[in-house]
């Protein structure tokens, strides 16, 4: 990673607790509506000591820690003379008490604790040792719990000790955690979700993590989300998450087998939110700077033009920005992409649009010319775009995309002569004779020529056969 760009991920990723701050303040998340209803009840220390549910250690400890009854200086002075006790005493008692509302105070209190000074992730690194467990033990065993502040509120101490320790989390508790993000990410109605999508930000600026969240089909689960009905603000804070991940150039090579520009030029289209635009944008960008394969930058730039990134880029340049990244971003993209179709072949053109999985009625598809010169390629890779085609033929609703697919089969089959029987080998026959009863009547007209078109590559074939029986003199025997 170059300095500029670790900079640039750096410098937004620094901003992530002030981001945070302002969420406090504006309670613009579920769970920070409930953080500040929960400070403003304070609990009654003094009953726990006087029903002996904790020592006179652990009261005096979490008096001088509650932000409701101790200063900035005190709780320094405390953390700084014994920061075993201080952690123990956190672990312990939300662990040990059982009421919800207390429980969550004291998340709640502990989570403040580290927000005020990030340094105090570390006491926990005392307890840890001396308990033989891992840092995350005690919170992660919190995910369990019924309460669902009390889980989420959890989950962001965990990804707070995560990050911003010197020790990296690492093994089952990773695994753990993170499949724990991913699942609850998709969970429908999950009041949280701003919560869990914000663990992940911080988490995926840690590029042992990025790894360790995309082993875990992490970008397809992100995706999934993105293309369902989801306001601005989980857009954003999902894109982010896969900007983080485009700064390692290997991942960043992978992203758009997970159809990854499709969807985000979709929301690009139809945004209205500049913090959106912009964090598309940046994502875009290190799609085409980080990967180190040429052949991959060209083919994320055609997929980009394909999807008609470079149209929303013209819209962009006409905008007025405050934010000189923005700005930065929407001209180094027009360059990049300007660039790139103007050695663009009408077949990268064609393989582009199979491989985006958006077919349309583009010029190459109704090219004699092209189908000519070209029908042999789709041979190519083991018969790589064939195979989409047909996979698109089984699996679209999309009633264009199985038109052109259906049609595209047919021109393949009409201009290479093994092609009736590929198509036969690769299943496509019979999911071009099924579109002949679809309720669409284009799908059914392309399907149909399509089927005369194996039809009648049967009958070219007998005839080359019978011609060249005439000029042998073989006799041909009826069965």
């Amino acid at each position: 990673m170059s300095g500029q760009l670790k900079g640039r991920l750096d410098a937004v990723i620094s901003n992530i607790d002030k981001v945070e701050k302002a969420e406090v303040e504006a309670s613009t998340s579920r769970l920070q509506e409930i953080a500040n209803d929960v400070r403003g009840s304070p609990v009654n220390w003094q009953s726990y000591l006087g029903g002996q549910m904790m020592n006179r250690d652990q009261f005096d400890v979490i008096c001088q820690l509650d932000f409701n009854t101790s200063t900035r200086e005190k709780r320094d002075a405390l953390i700084n003379a014994d920061p075993y006790k201080c952690a123990k005493t956190l672990v312990c008692l939300i662990g040990n008490l059982s009421k919800d509302q207390t429980v969550r105070y004291l998340l709640t209190l502990l989570d403040d604790l580290l927000q005020e000074d990030k340094s105090r992730v570390e006491i926990f690194k005392l307890y840890a040792k001396k308990h033989n467990v891992s840092v995350s033990d005690s919170f992660l065993k919190m995910l369990t719990r019924a309460d669902g502040y009390i889980v989420h509120q959890s989950s962001r101490i965990v990804t707070k000790l995560a990050c911003w320790s010197n020790d990296r989390m690492m093994g089952k508790d990773l695994t753990f955690f993170l499949t724990w993000l991913r699942d609850s990410m998709k969970e429908h109605n999950n009041e949280y979700q701003q919560t869990v999508c914000r663990c992940l930000q911080m988490l995926l600026r840690v590029d042992e993590y990025r790894h360790a969240f995309v082993g875990i089909d992490g970008i397809s689960t992100i995706i999934s989300v993105l293309v369902g009905k989801i306001g601005f603000q989980i857009q954003y804070q999902l894109t982010f998450c896969l900007w983080c991940i485009t700064f390692n150039p290997s991942l960043a090579e992978k992203m758009n087998k997970y159809n990854v520009i499709p969807i985000l030029a979709d929301i690009l289209s139809e945004s209205v939110k500049e913090k959106v635009t912009r964090i598309i944008l940046a994502t875009f960008r290190n799609m085409l700077e980080k990967p180190q394969s040429k052949t991959v930058i060209q083919d994320h730039s055609l997929s980009m033009v394909q999807c008609k990134v470079l149209k929303q880029l013209q819209l962009q340049d006409g905008r007025k920005y405050e934010d000189s990244d923005l700005q930065d971003d929407v001209e180094f993209l027009t360059e990049k992409l300007q660039a790139s179709i103007q050695d663009l072949s009408s077949f990268d053109e064609y393989s582009t649009e199979v491989k985006s999985g958006r077919l349309e009625w583009s010029p190459v598809h109704k090219s004699e010319k092209f189908w000519r010169e070209n029908a042999m390629r789709l041979n190519d890779l083991n018969y790589e775009l064939l195979k989409m085609l047909i996979k698109y033929l089984d699996t679209s609703k999309d009633p264009l995309i199985l038109s052109v697919a259906a049609h595209d089969i047919g021109e393949y089959v009409r201009h290479y002569p093994r092609g009736k029987h590929v198509i036969e080998q690769l299943g496509g026959k019979q999911l071009v004779m099924q579109h002949l009863v679809h309720d669409d009547p284009n799908v059914r007209y392309e399907a149909l020529l399509a089927v005369q078109k194996l039809m009648v590559h049967n009958w070219e074939y007998l005839g080359r056969q019978l011609e060249s029986t005439k000029q042998t003199g073989t006799e041909i025997t009826a069965k």
